[in-house]
């Protein structure tokens, strides 16, 4: 493809090449976030053919984690030097290869290796894709592009479930790995040969390593705190103490390495864009102590308290995710024509409704039509967050926007693993909290609680001997009583998964509040222009992009 670096990228090709160029980098997109979901229903799988318990299974998760969010820190650098199109490559291939080597993993060493690399290129493929999405796309559909990359984004998770228990039910836990293989080859090759270069005049490549490790260092302890913390008992244990002050003193560091430093890993001039900062903090409330909260839950909630299989509760979720496919788009037009922040205004009405009047009434006894029926607007919710919360954020950045995309990544993965540690502990907290209430109840009410146990023990007596029945009687109230108690639980904890959307949506009120008048507001960025970026930074380097 001929290029001309005087001419935006979304004018030098037609509405048929940018449709082409958008299934390439979605396709790409969806099959790396799809596999962050896919692999937890295998993990009971592989414990046996890996040797390993369900705690050392998890490091399988939780090293593709790491690994995805420490990547992330790398791309904005690496694509200014190499090029958006040759780290998207790179990702594609670390991805389809390491999904194959995953698949013939025989021990649990090689399966987090193999993770951890496959992470890594999650890391270039998402980052690389939404910064060439919104590139290749006008000003006036930007909101439409963001719109499309939220489908992969957020229906690519729900539909994790249904199709990992199909893969797992009908064929091998190995097969949900080896299904990336020819997908991504095939996207590979269309991805080399399509593909235009996005960024035609670059920089030479300046790497501050020092602070790269030293923040890497505080994600991982991080990280790993927020994945082991329930484990362990979070600080009653030495080892979560020592991730605790890792991550403190790497963080803080980082910080000083950052002010001392000529070259800095990440520019933070970026959060002075308003649009940028406001969209960052909605970003990580909603999104990651909320959102994230509540799509760990739902999955608990059918399996745990409904005993439903993983292939069932794929399937009740496959309406939710129906959902989230449609408003994802429909958000992402409405963006574009009365603009993003708008749009999000909507969206926090739809989602706080959802989340706090609605899912907090699922309990162990409504019908399985209607717990369906109730996560509807939750997954509306979630369809219409993706597409104005990324356009708010990316629409003024400019030369900057895949910095920006990097930093939302890793708010995703950071601000997901805090939710994911909130809800487990809120449950856990809550599971206890209502048990004790229930026994004291009884406890209280035993002229009602002994005649039961009277019944139940001279129902068992046909079976068992008359000792064995009322102790078998006490086991079953017992149960009866965690039921009831876990079901409260999951009501509490979508509750409180509001808290964080409230404070999440002050940003927004903020935003408001704080805006300019329309003559004071600067003109937006409408894209890379790489003219404008080889005047701004004198150290450019005219290199031959590839």
């Amino acid at each position: 493809m001929q290029t001309d670096a005087g001419i935006p990228i979304y004018e030098r090709i037609g509405t048929g090449e940018r449709f082409f160029l958008t299934i390439i980098i979605i396709v790409g997109v969806f099959m790396a976030i799809l596999d962050t979901t896919i692999v937890e229903v295998i993990l009971p799988k592989i414990m046996g053919p890996l040797s390993t318990d369900i705690y050392g299974a998890q490091w399988v998760i939780t090293a593709y984690m790491i690994a995805a969010a420490t990547g992330l820190l790398m791309v904005e650098k690496l694509a200014m030097s190499f090029g958006l199109k040759r780290i998207f490559v790179i990702g594609l291939v670390l991805f389809t290869s390491t999904s194959f080597l995953c698949g013939h993993a025989t021990s649990l060493e090689e399966m987090i290796a193999f993770r951890s690399f496959q992470g890594l290129g999650e890391a270039f493929l998402v980052a690389t894709a939404e910064t060439i999405l919104f590139t290749i796309y006008p000003p006036d559909k930007k909101g439409m592009a963001m719109g499309i990359y939220a489908l992969a984004v957020s229906f690519a998770p729900a539909l994790g479930p249904t199709l990992g228990g199909y893969i797992t039910d009908n064929l091998s836990w190995r097969y949900v790995f080896f299904i990336n293989v020819p997908i991504g080859i095939l996207n590979l090759v269309a991805a080399v040969v399509f593909i235009p270069r996005i960024i035609t005049v670059r920089k030479r490549f300046s790497f501050n390593f020092a602070s790269f490790f030293l923040v890497s260092t505080a994600t991982v302890a991080l990280l790993t705190l927020l994945s082991k913390g329930q484990e362990n008992g979070w600080f009653q244990s030495i080892l979560i103490i020592k991730l605790a002050v890792v991550s403190a003193a790497g963080f803080l560091a980082y910080a000083i390495c950052e002010l001392l430093s000529k070259k800095p890993l990440i520019d933070f001039s970026i959060f002075k864009i308003r649009e940028f900062r406001s969209a960052m903090g909605i970003y990580f409330f909603v999104l990651g102590l909320s959102m994230y909260q509540v799509f760990y839950l739902l999955p608990l909630y059918y399996e745990k308290l409904r005993f439903m299989s993983t292939f069932q509760t794929g399937l009740h979720l496959m309406p939710m995710a129906i959902c989230i496919a449609v408003f994802s788009i429909m958000s992402g037009l409405l963006s574009d024509k009365i603009g993003p922040a708008k749009v999000l205004i909507a969206t926090s009405v739809v989602y706080l409704w959802g989340v706090y009047f609605i899912l907090p009434h699922l309990n162990y006894y409504t019908p399985k039509l209607r717990t369906i029926l109730m996560t509807l607007p939750y997954g509306v919710g979630i369809g219409m967050f993706f597409a104005p919360v990324t356009t708010m954020a990316l629409e003024k950045l400019g030369e900057q926007t895949n910095l920006g995309v990097s930093l939302m990544h890793y708010i995703r993965f950071v601000g997901g693993s805090f939710g994911t540690a909130l809800a487990t502990n809120t449950l856990q907290k809550k599971l206890a909290f209502h048990y004790d209430e229930i026994c004291a109840l009884q406890a209280g009410n035993e002229h009602y609680i002994l005649p039961m146990l009277g019944k139940w023990q001279h129902q068992l007596q046909a079976l068992f001997s008359q000792d064995l029945a009322l102790i078998k009687s006490k086991i079953l109230l017992g149960y009866a009583t965690k039921i009831q108690a876990f079901s409260h639980a999951f009501q509490d904890t979508f509750r409180d998964a509001t808290i964080y959307a409230v404070v999440g949506c002050l940003f927004l009120l903020f935003f408001f509040l704080g805006r300019p008048s329309a003559s004071c507001e600067p003109e937006p960025f409408e894209t890379i222009n790489p003219q404008e970026t080889s005047r701004r930074t004198p150290d450019h380097a005219g290199i031959n992009p590839g």
